[in-house]
């Protein structure tokens, strides 16, 4: 008889909640601006940019689960991570929102805006195609890529050695400081494993340019001049060619995060446009 008491009790118990796909620090009295990070970097990218915002903001610096420490979730790890900023912004009852992202945060950024509408009244996007797989994978479909595929495997299997070099080499590719250099490698290493092959899946089968004709918000893109200025501004100007009220900005100089090759330049534009 107990154990019958004990089986009914635990089939009526509600179900353990599940992990988080986001963490949100809440800094600052104002203007809500959502700051998104990109892959594998924490919310606190973000707060050098913080401090030299020019007016009264209350910033919320995202992190995301697999990375930084924060638990892992399950997959698809993209969408449920969009899917818990849109209820964050409702619950939080954000107005007049301006949502800033870099890189996946870029993304985010369109996906949240064309969701949430007259919610969100400014966008700032940096060094984010809305189609990263049309550059690096022309010609190969969102279907062809799985999260059981051959990369993905001798990724999750690769050992301490080559992954270390692999880190090394994508962190060198990112920015042109070197103490950067080694922040950058270093949240690669400590991220979970699983999350950064398969979330980096999800990254490549993204595609927001269908959402980009919902969007008339102001829009500024900024973005890096790697390789080289005359290759990027035609991918940029290509991909967000359906956004109704943009402006487009190539830095002077530097890599994918600009906020760290580029500080002065990044702050004056996201200030400039803010306050206008």
């Amino acid at each position: 008889m107990r154990r019958l008491i004990v089986l009914l009790l635990i089939s009526i118990a509600p179900p353990a909640l599940a992990q988080p796909a986001i963490k949100v620090e809440k800094t600052g009295k104002g203007t809500p601006v959502l700051f998104l990070p990109g892959f594998i970097t924490p919310g606190s990218v973000w707060k050098e940019t913080v401090a030299n915002l020019k007016g009264k903001h209350e910033a919320h610096l995202v992190s995301y689960a697999g990375f930084n420490g924060n638990t892992p979730i399950a997959m698809p790890w993209y969408s449920t991570i969009k899917k818990e900023l849109v209820e964050y912004v409702k619950i939080n009852k954000l107005k007049n929102l301006k949502l800033i992202g870099h890189s996946m945060g870029g993304n985010l950024a369109v996906d949240l805006a064309a969701e949430l509408g007259d919610v969100v009244d400014k966008i700032i996007i940096v060094d984010a195609l809305a189609c990263m797989r049309e550059v690096m994978m022309p010609g190969v479909s969102a279907e062809a890529l799985q999260y059981e595929s051959p990369y993905n495997k001798q990724m999750l299997e690769m050992n301490n050695e080559a992954f270390l070099k692999s880190a090394t080499m994508m962190a060198q590719g990112m920015t042109t400081v070197t103490e950067k250099q080694e922040l950058i490698k270093s949240w690669i290493l400590e991220a979970d494993r699983k999350t950064y092959v398969y979330g980096y899946t999800d990254l490549l089968k993204l595609d927001v340019r269908p959402a980009l004709a919902q969007i008339k918000v102001p829009v500024l893109i900024l973005g890096a001049p790697f390789p080289t200025k005359e290759i990027v501004l035609p991918n940029y100007e290509k991909q967000y060619i359906n956004l109704a009220n943009k402006q487009l900005e190539i830095a002077p100089g530097g890599r994918h995060y600009i906020m760290f090759d580029q500080p002065e330049w990044l702050y004056n534009q996201i200030n400039n446009f803010l306050t206008k």
